[in-house]
């Protein structure tokens, strides 16, 4: 597990937590059933065999810190961390009403590889995103920000 937060010094001697994500490895070996379920969706759409693949499952910012660049700085620090560990793709799985996270992801270059439509609430429908990672991608980070990386 992967975890990364961006802190925030709001003057000498207070950090704040502003943003996080975690993140894990999935493979076709899961034995944990949500996880097994998860590679199952998946399989259709995303190359698991002889390639590493980072599944992101959770992420946020603090409300009163959104907007400000730093789930992007976050998120292209974990590609920089990713590419160095070998993985060849990054899986995010999000819900069709989280536009705001659909619009990073989308500034970012994730390409959306499996939409499931809820039966009765389109926007709670799984949208499911992804990134190959390629060394060139790091040319295009634009994030000035600094991440502080915790290891759990």
């Amino acid at each position: 597990m992967t975890p990364g937060f961006y802190l925030v010094s709001l003057d000498p001697g207070t950090v704040v937590p502003v943003s996080f994500k975690v993140a894990h490895e999935i493979t076709t070996n899961e034995t944990e059933l949500k996880l097994v379920d998860l590679v199952a969706r998946l399989q259709s759409c995303v190359q698991f065999d002889g390639r590493r693949v980072l599944y992101t499952w959770i992420g946020g910012t603090r409300r009163d810190w959104r907007g400000q660049g730093h789930f992007r700085a976050l998120t292209e620090q974990q590609e920089i961390w990713a590419i160095e560990q070998g993985f060849d793709e990054i899986v995010v799985k999000t819900k069709n009403k989280f536009y705001e996270m659909r619009g990073t992801l989308d500034h970012l270059r994730f390409e959306v590889v499996k939409y499931e439509r809820h039966e009765s609430d389109n926007a709670e429908s799984k949208v499911y995103l992804s990134k190959k990672l390629l060394p060139e991608i790091i040319e295009r980070h634009r994030s000035a920000k600094t991440v502080v990386s915790l290891t759990l």
